[in-house]
């Protein structure tokens, strides 16, 4: 039986094998009677010639021999049992304190353990019972290599069969399998982007609401890089600006119309509970945790005169002194906080006017900075859409004149892509701008 075969035969049905080989025949009917007792199957050999004579018909799992015996000693022996049986467990039964002669065995038979006579019969047991299910756990280990291996090969020769038998039905399903590949290549934009289709869902009830969600996170996100935030807690922040608005889904249109300076008591008490509420919505989904901490206290005040918890200054996640800000200096452009629209030149002095009461000072400094900085991308061009090409990567979401999202940023035009934005942009005659990334491809 090869070793393959052995390591594919199920443990459990195998009986395992032990060799004794000693000149001394005493000794041998003692190992005999021990391990036939402990449900083991016992071969025996008067010398290493027959020892060897013996692993050549038969497959043994473990072989114990004497050190001491005539014209073949046991380290030569095992030496053999080595060379020619690397699998076969070796162990060593000597009755002398000859250190030598146990170093030759080891560094020449590479010998398992060696065990002096006289031997306790407990501890002998014990020993071959702990090798051979060493031997046991090596040989299950190869067996689930070789399996994940074969398993592996087989998927593979699935897979490709199955992706052949998908470009055999048409080239259009070819396209979008292997754009589907690269897409998940990409989880993060993925995730994203089902953030900002998520996020748009409140903005489809119409009025004052639309496009803010937008609006307001890629204003938190500049915030947040002009103040130095790395890409993780930025894109953090980014999200929570997105999802923002997602506790007031329940309002009424009455509500979601009155500006908040003109709200009546019952009405300012559902309003200050939807940051609650958007942080129950977000509680199941652990990847959005730091985002829903960050829109639990956006309305929190930088002096304590906030809502729902009323803390102050760096007690406020920085996340969401940055979306205070963002969020107020939208609202007031949109008549979401007083009845009448500011003008965004007139909104910013009141933001500014708010450091240190209602807004972090390094915030609104850092925003104040962002407001007086003229692009971010200065390699970004502003085309039409009859001048979209193929491999262009759009460095903005774009969103229709409603305000609903199309396209994310970061996303790289194809010609099916590009044909659908110009029908889409038909009733307005083709004016759909977008800004683009000038001879970038992914």
């Amino acid at each position: 039986m090869t070793n393959t075969e052995l390591q594919a035969e199920p443990q459990a049905e195998r009986v395992c094998r032990i060799l004794c080989v000693d000149d001394e025949p005493n000794i041998l009917s003692s190992l005999r009677r021990l391990f036939r007792g402990k449900g083991y199957q016992v071969l025996i050999a008067n010398s290493g010639q027959e020892g060897l004579a013996t692993l050549e018909t038969e497959t043994v799992d473990l072989v114990i021999s004497d050190m001491r015996m005539p014209v073949m000693d046991g380290a030569v022996f095992l030496e053999h049992v080595r060379a020619r049986w690397p699998d076969t467990i070796r162990l060593l039964l000597t009755g002398y304190a000859d250190i030598q002669s146990i170093l030759d065995a080891i560094n020449r038979g590479e010998i398992y353990r060696y065990i002096t006579k006289p031997w306790d019969d407990n501890d002998i047991v014990l020993i071959v019972r702990q090798a051979l299910e060493r031997k046991a756990l090596e040989l299950e280990k190869l067996r689930l290599e070789e399996l994940t291996l074969r398993q592996n090969e087989e998927l593979k020769t699935l897979n490709a069969s199955l992706e052949a038998k998908v470009e055999e039905r048409t080239a259009d399903l070819r396209k979008a399998h292997e754009s589907l590949l690269a897409a998940n290549d990409k989880l993060k934009d993925s995730f994203l982007t089902s953030i900002k289709v998520f996020s748009s869902v409140i903005e489809m009830r119409g009025g004052k609401l639309m496009g803010r969600s937008r609006r307001v996170a890629d204003l938190a996100r500049k915030i947040a890089r002009r103040m130095g935030l790395d890409s993780k807690d930025t894109q953090e922040i980014f999200v929570a600006a997105l999802l923002a608005d997602i506790g007031k889904i329940g309002f009424s249109d009455e509500l979601l119309d009155t500006p908040l300076n003109q709200m009546n008591g019952d009405q300012l008490g559902l309003f200050h509970k939807h940051t609650l509420r958007a942080e129950q919505l977000l509680m199941p989904l652990q990847d959005l945790q730091g985002a829903a901490r960050i829109i639990r206290f956006q309305h929190e005040r930088f002096d304590g005169r906030g809502f729902p918890d009323a803390i102050a200054g760096d007690e406020i996640p920085l996340g969401a002194r940055i979306l205070a800000l963002a969020g107020d200096y939208d609202s007031l452009q949109i008549g979401c906080l007083v009845p009448k629209r500011v003008h965004p030149d007139d909104a910013l002095p009141l933001i500014v006017r708010g450091a240190g009461n209602r807004y972090d000072p390094k915030v609104v400094e850092a925003f104040q900075q962002v407001m007086g900085h003229v692009s971010e991308e200065p390699n970004d061009k502003e085309v039409m859409v009859p001048q979209l090409l193929p491999g262009m990567v759009l460095s903005a979401d774009v969103v229709s004149k409603e305000g609903m999202l199309l396209l994310p940023a970061d996303f790289v035009l194809d010609e099916g892509v590009i044909e659908k934005l110009r029908l889409f942009s038909e009733p307005v005659h083709g004016r759909m701008f977008v800004r683009i990334y000038i001879n970038r491809r992914k």
